[in-house]
């Protein structure tokens, strides 16, 4: 290899994946000064399995990055929650709120990720597409990781990549994770989303919207499953329609959720034209890994982020917003430990990353598995579909806390009891 080819494919930290946490981290990173590889295995525009849904917690993400959210950009606001459950609905606006905005956005995941990615790529990050990573580089001696290997363009050709950081942005499936050692925690929730896109008179609609109660009526006795359908409109003549699954039954297991979806939308009302006629992609479905699924986030020169992490919010199965956060932290940690002297003052500023992580998020989500072990239970599901939203008091309760929107200091009652029961409650 030429001095030039190796200086090219060197850097300060590689991140591999260029979705959401992998695009927010090198933004970040270059944005500090430093020099970034940013290794994505696909080519945009790329499909992505989501809801195309954003609460304002991954809005005020996008702003913070500078993204124009504009209409005139393409962006499609939403003012809150629609909750239908038990024959009744339910709109509740997003909360007024100091550290975050009162709308959400919607957009298509086809073309979000390429949005983020040209993000870093403006503030100096080096992107490869078609570069598909094959696993890590080692240090012999000291097991570390020093850059890792993959496949370049339509070719395949073997190519090498060298940092003294890596940062895993892979995703779920996090190939370079596992061939570092970290293995899913069998002890932490597991969702799947299926979803597909309908032509629809509804694509044009101000609230996200949420069907609690998800029966599968196909059998001889109609049973309720431990999940939700939505409904999101893109306001392009098309409605996103998913449904969003725990691990937490029987059920996850033994259904094939394509034909669930498929047996929901056809119960719709007929007017919405939820129809296979109307369905203007296929089925696609995607894993939903949450509260730290794999652990620990930083090791041996290796920073977990986003999915690749398990950051997915167990309580509503949301997983951008988190992707982009940890995406951020990451490489706030990485900024200072790069500043330090020595090897040794490095790790230790390095060291700090699951710890911010689990400071951050690890009551919550610890507070998400009780909730998800609770709604695993039918009848407990049942009757807090029931029950709940003949009292909007509480649901609003339920929205803050189900979507981690709160104040942090200061806020009303309700923030002030959330944010209580997550500093007093384990974080694993």
């Amino acid at each position: 290899m030429t001095d030039t080819a190796l200086s090219e494919r060197s850097a300060d930290v590689i991140v591999v994946g260029a979705g959401p946490s992998g695009s927010t981290t090198a933004y970040y990173l270059a944005k500090a000064g430093l020099d970034v590889l940013l290794l994505e295995k696909t080519a945009f525009p790329r499909e992505k399995v989501c809801g195309d849904g954003l609460t304002p917690r991954a809005t005020k993400q996008l702003v913070s990055m500078g993204i124009d959210i504009s209409e005139e950009a393409g962006w499609l606001r939403n003012k809150g929650l629609r909750i239908i459950s038990g024959g009744m609905r339910l709109e509740m606006d997003w909360p007024d709120l100091a550290s975050y905005p009162d709308y959400g956005l919607v957009r298509r995941r086809e073309d979000f990720d390429e949005l983020l990615a040209q993000q870093a790529v403006k503030a100096g990050a080096r992107l490869y597409e078609r570069c598909n990573v094959s696993g890590p580089i080692l240090d012999e001696r000291t097991g570390r990781i020093t850059g890792v290997t993959a496949k370049l363009g339509e070719e395949k050709t073997p190519a090498a990549f060298h940092a003294p950081l890596v940062v895993a942005a892979d995703g779920n499936s996090t190939r370079l994770s596992l061939a570092m050692g970290l293995h899913r925690r069998e002890d932490r929730p597991m969702g799947v989303a299926v979803r597909t896109y309908f032509t629809s008179p509804r694509h044009e609609d101000d609230y996200l919207e949420s069907w609690l109660e998800l029966w599968d009526r196909r059998g001889p006795q109609a049973r309720q499953l431990p999940g939700y359908g939505w409904v999101f409109g893109l306001g392009d003549g098309t409605s996103n329609v998913g449904l969003g699954i725990l691990d937490s039954s029987a059920a996850f297991r033994e259904l094939d959720w394509r034909e669930v979806l498929k047996a929901w939308t056809a119960s719709m009302p007929e007017e919405w034209g939820f129809t296979p006629e109307n369905m203007t992609q296929p089925i696609r479905g995607a894993a939903l890994p949450m509260a730290f699924n794999r652990q620990p986030h930083y090791t041996r020169g290796l920073l977990l982020v986003g999915d690749a992490g398990g950051l997915v919010n167990p309580f509503n199965g949301e997983g951008i917003a988190y992707a982009m956060e940890s995406g951020q932290i990451a490489a706030d940690v990485i900024t200072q430990a790069h500043a330090r002297a020595t090897a040794a003052q490095r790790e230790m500023a390095l060291g700090r990353y699951p710890r911010i992580l689990k400071d951050t998020y690890g009551g919550y989500y610890t507070l998400g598995r009780a909730f998800v072990k609770l709604i695993g239970n039918p009848k407990v599901l049942q009757l807090c579909t029931e029950r709940g939203l003949s009292h909007p008091m509480l649901m609003r309760f339920c929205l803050k806390l189900l979507a981690n929107l709160t104040d942090p200091t200061g806020g009303d009652a309700m923030d002030r009891i959330i944010n209580g029961l997550t500093k007093i409650t384990p974080r694993a």
